[in-house]
């Protein structure tokens, strides 16, 4: 099979829309990568030290996650480098459910007290 690199031009991308619309996602991609570069056509990797860093004991960091993505390894290897870990007693993950808001509060005020890390997980399913 030969593989000719082509220039891509707007025209060019009407004919794929035209002829081959099963192909226009992958030529859209290629046009972009060309024209403006890769830093709009690839997503680089999660940096949760730089999210950490814009962050402040005032202003929390929310993940909005696609099924099969967990932060827990992310925030919990973060933790460890600033000498932060449930063993120290300062970290504590909760999933809110059924009955979990009271434990919830408590805990957000005993780390508010003392200092340390609450991660709250599911909170899609408490009623604010």
């Amino acid at each position: 099979m030969l593989l000719l690199r082509v220039k891509l031009c707007p025209e060019k991308m009407l004919l794929v829309r035209a002829l081959r619309p099963d192909r226009l996602s992958h030529a859209l991609t290629a046009y972009l990568k060309e024209c403006m570069g890769n830093i709009y056509v690839e997503q680089s990797p999660y940096d949760m030290t730089a999210t950490y860093q814009e962050s402040s004991a005032s202003t929390p960091i929310f993940f909005v996650l696609f099924p099969g993505v967990d932060p827990t390894p992310w925030v919990e290897d973060l933790g460890k480098s600033f000498d932060i870990s449930y063993e120290k007693g300062n970290f504590a993950n909760i999933s809110m459910g059924q009955g979990q808001e009271k434990p919830a509060e408590d805990t957000i005020a005993r780390m508010a007290a003392k200092g340390g890390w609450v991660m709250l997980q599911n909170l899609v399913s408490i009623v604010f």
